[in-house]
């Protein structure tokens, strides 16, 4: 989300996802669900692996 330069205010636009929820993700105080993470990555034409930093990808 930083790298496309895209605030909570837009994603929460794009996704339907609330401005709170989408902050709590970020903030790892949420896991996201895997229907947020299609969401999100729809909206930022990315791929879900691309959402996430694991030396497991």
């Amino acid at each position: 989300m930083y790298e496309q330069h895209v605030s909570v205010r837009r994603l929460s636009e794009l996704t339907g996802i609330p401005k709170s929820t989408i902050g709590n993700i970020m903030n790892e105080k949420y896991s996201p669900t895997m229907d947020n993470l299609e969401r999100i990555a729809q909206a930022l034409q990315v791929r879900i692996s691309d959402l996430y930093d694991s030396p497991c990808k």
